[in-house]
C-alpha cells in the first residue's frame, strides 16, 4: 500500500547514486542542507501524502465540483488536509524563507511533490497556482505588491489562478478581447470574458489572486499589445484586510472527463460593476511575464503525466504479482496449477514497457529540477547560462513527452488490469481519466513541438542544442568503461548521431520554403527527442547501479538466485536490464521514427484536400 504513488527506493537511486545531490549541500547556498534533513521532508511528505491526501482521491472524484446559486463548492474532504497542507508549509518549499518558503533545493522539492501532487493532483492545483501566481510576484511586482499578496500566496491562506483563455482566444492568445482601462488612482478596470480557469473560484481559500492578461486601450493588436494584472477575488485594501468583491464573477464550471475534484471555470469580468486590477510589470509585457509562470506549469504538467503513470505503473506491477490466472507457457500440459500473471510474457512486456518510462521520466524530471539549482549555485556566468539554456530546452519536451508517456502508461496499466481496469472498483480507471487533460492543457503537445523546433532547437545559435548532445555523449563515455555496458553505449551512440542528423534536416526545411512540411513533422521530432533523453537517463542509472550490483554478486554463489531473492541486488539489476531493454527494444523504433521523418512522404499530410476529411 505505501508504494501506490512513487517508489521510495528509487528516489533515493536517482538523487543520491545517479545526480549525486550531496554535491549541491557542499555550496553556499545550501551548505545548511544535509542529506538527513532531506530525507526528513521526504518521508514526512509521504507520509503525510498517504494518510491525508491520498483518501481525498477517489473521495473528491466520487463527489465533485458543485456550482450552488453562483458559488462553486470543492469536495468536503479537501478542507481539513488542505489545512494540514497549509500547516506543513508544503506550498513554497524552494523559495526563500523570508516570503514564508522553506529556502529547500528546488531537486529536493521535486522528491517531495512526488507524493504531495502524485496523491491527488485536483486536490494539489489549488496550492501550485496560488505559488505560480506568488512567483511571478516575487520575479515581476513592486514592493506593495510583494507586501499585499507574497506571504499569503506562498502559505496557501490564499490562492491563484492563470487567466489567459477566452472563447475566441484559445492558443492564439494574441486575440483576446479582454479590456483595461486606467483609473484615476492607478488601477485599472477590466472588462471581459475568461474560459477553461482552473481553480478559477472555489471556497478553499479567503481569497484568489487572479493574473489576468488583457489589453490596455490603445495599445497595439496582437500579443505585442497584452499586460497583466493582479485581480483579486476580494479587494485587498492598503493595510492588507480584504475589501469588498471585485466583480470577477464565476458564471458555470465544466462538466469534464476528469479531476472531477478541480473546478474549471467560466469568469466574467466587470460585468456588474468596477472589477480593478493592479498592472504587474510594465505595460505591454504581459506574455513575457506570463511566461514565466507557464513555464513554471509546462514543467509541473510533465510531472503531473508521469506521476499518474507512475502510480498506474505501481499498482499493475502489484495486481500482477497477486492476480492469479492461467498456466505458465512452459509447463507440462498436465499440470493444473494456475500462476500469477506477472510470468505471462505480454504482462512481462507491458511492465517492462511501464518501468522503463516511469524510470526514465523520474530521471528526467528530477534533472530538470536540478539545473535549477546548478543555476542558483553556479559562480559562472557561461555555467549559469548553461544550464538556464537547458532548462528552456527541456521545458517542451517534459510537458509533451511525459504527459503522453504518462497516459500510455496509465493505458498499459489498464491493460494489466484487463476488465477489471475499465471499472471504477480500482484506481486506474479515475488515473486514465484524469491524465488525459495533461496531454491538452498549458499548450498543446503540438505546440510545444512547434516551440521545440521553432525556438528551442536554435536558442543562443544552436550552442544549448550542442551542449545537450555533448552531455549524452559524456554519459556514453562513461558508461563505456563497463564491459558489460558498451554495446548499449554503441547503439545510444549512432541513434544519437542519427538524431542530430534530423535535427540539421528539419532545421533547413523550417528556415526555407518547406517550412511547412518541417513543422508537419515538429510533434515526431519531439518524440524522437523525448525518446533519446529516455534511453540517455536509463543508460545513466545503468552506469551508476553496476558497481554496487557487482558487489552484491561477487560473494554469492549462485548470483542469478541471489539477484531473485535479494531486494537490493533485484533494484540495482533492474536497472541494467531496464537500459538493456529499452536501448535495444525502443531504440530502434526510434531510428525508424527518423527514418520515417527523413523520407517519409509529407507532402499528402499538407496537400490533401479538406473535403477528403470526415467523409
Amino acid at each position: 500500500m505505501a508504494q501506490q504513488i512513487a517508489d521510495r527506493r528509487d528516489i533515493d537511486f536517482v538523487l543520491y547514486a545517479q545526480l549525486n545531490v550531496e554535491d549541491l549541500f557542499k555550496t553556499d547556498r545550501y551548505r545548511q542542507i544535509n542529506r538527513k534533513m532531506a530525507d526528513m521532508v521526504i518521508n514526512e511528505a509521504r507520509r503525510f501524502s498517504l494518510k491525508e491526501i491520498l483518501p481525498t482521491y477517489a473521495a473528491g472524484d466520487h463527489e465533485g465540483v458543485r456550482f450552488d446559486a453562483g458559488q462553486v463548492r470543492v469536495p468536503a474532504c479537501f478542507h481539513q488536509p488542505y489545512q494540514h497542507y497549509r500547516d506543513g508549509e508544503w506550498l513554497a518549499m524552494a523559495e526563500d524563507p523570508e516570503f514564508g518558503g522553506q529556502g529547500l533545493p528546488q531537486i529536493i522539492a521535486q522528491a517531495a511533490r512526488e507524493y504531495l501532487h502524485g496523491a491527488n493532483f485536483s486536490f494539489a492545483a489549488f496550492g501550485i497556482l496560488g505559488h505560480g501566481t506568488g512567483k511571478m510576484i516575487e520575479v515581476f511586482g513592486n514592493a506593495r505588491q510583494k507586501a499585499l499578496f507574497l506571504e499569503k500566496l506562498y502559505s496557501g491562506e490564499w490562492s491563484g489562478s492563470m487567466l489567459l483563455t477566452e472563447p475566441a482566444a484559445g492558443s492564439d492568445v494574441g486575440a483576446l478581447s479582454t479590456t483595461a482601462k486606467k483609473n484615476a488612482d492607478g488601477t485599472y478596470h477590466l472588462s471581459g470574458n475568461k474560459i477553461f480557469i482552473t481553480c478559477g473560484d472555489h471556497d478553499l481559500t479567503a481569497n484568489i489572486i487572479h493574473p489576468v492578461l488583457a489589453r490596455i486601450e490603445g495599445a497595439p493588436t496582437g500579443t505585442r499589445g497584452i499586460s497583466i494584472f493582479l485581480v483579486p477575488k476580494i479587494w485587498v485594501n492598503d493595510d492588507g484586510t480584504l475589501g469588498a468583491p471585485n466583480n470577477i464573477v464565476c458564471t458555470g464550471i465544466e462538466a469534464k472527463m476528469g479531476l472531477h475534484g478541480s473546478p474549471t471555470c467560466s469568469l466574467t469580468l466587470g460585468a456588474d460593476g468596477p472589477c480593478r486590477g493592479l498592472l504587474l510589470g510594465q505595460a505591454n509585457q504581459g506574455m513575457r511575464i506570463m511566461f514565466h509562470m507557464m513555464n513554471e506549469a509546462r514543467l509541473g504538467v510533465g510531472q503531473q503525466g508521469f506521476l499518474h503513470g507512475s502510480a498506474a505503473y505501481l499498482y499493475a506491477a502489484e495486481y500482477a504479482k497477486t492476480r492469479i490466472q492461467g498456466r505458465d507457457l512452459t509447463a507440462d500440459r498436465s499440470a493444473e496449477g494456475r500462476v500469477p500473471i506477472i510470468r505471462h510474457p505480454d504482462v512481462r512486456r507491458m511492465l517492462m514497457r511501464m518501468k522503463a518510462l516511469v524510470d526514465g521520466m523520474r530521471s528526467f524530471t528530477f534533472y530538470v529540477a536540478y539545473l535549477f539549482d546548478l543555476e542558483a549555485t553556479a559562480t559562472d556566468p557561461d555555467e549559469r547560462a548553461r544550464y538556464s539554456g537547458l532548462i528552456e530546452f527541456f521545458t517542451p519536451v517534459v510537458k509533451a513527452y511525459c504527459s503522453e508517456r504518462g497516459m500510455e502508461v496509465c493505458e498499459l496499466a489498464m491493460n494489466v488490469y484487463g476488465g477489471y481496469g475499465y471499472t471504477r472498483e480500482y484506481a486506474i480507471e479515475q488515473l486514465m481519466r484524469d491524465c488525459k487533460i495533461t496531454t491538452i492543457y498549458e499548450g498543446t503537445n503540438g505546440i510545444q513541438a512547434m516551440d521545440l523546433l521553432g525556438r528551442k532547437l536554435g536558442l543562443r545559435k544552436g550552442e544549448i542544442f550542442m551542449h545537450f548532445l555533448q552531455q549524452v555523449r559524456a554519459t556514453i563515455q562513461a558508461a563505456e568503461k563497463i564491459t558489460d555496458l558498451r554495446a548499449l553505449c554503441e547503439q545510444l551512440e549512432a541513434a544519437l548521431n542519427r538524431y542530430g542528423e534530423v535535427a540539421v534536416f528539419l532545421t533547413k526545411k523550417a528556415l526555407g520554403a518547406d517550412i511547412k512540411l518541417a513543422y508537419a513533422q515538429a510533434h515526431p521530432f519531439l518524440d524522437v527527442t523525448g525518446d533519446i533523453i529516455m534511453a540517455w537517463m536509463l543508460l545513466w542509472r545503468a552506469a551508476r547501479a553496476y558497481p554496487g550490483r557487482q558487489v552484491l554478486i561477487a560473494k554469492a554463489p549462485d548470483p542469478v538466485a541471489h539477484i531473485a531473492t535479494n531486494r537490493e541486488a533485484a533494484f540495482l539489476d533492474g536497472q541494467l536490464k531496464t537500459a538493456a531493454y529499452f536501448i535495444t527494444t525502443a531504440l530502434p523504433v526510434t531510428i525508424g521514427k527518423i527514418k520515417s521523418i527523413m523520407q517519409g512522404d509529407n507532402t499528402a499530410t499538407l496537400n490533401t484536400a479538406e473535403k477528403a476529411f470526415g467523409g
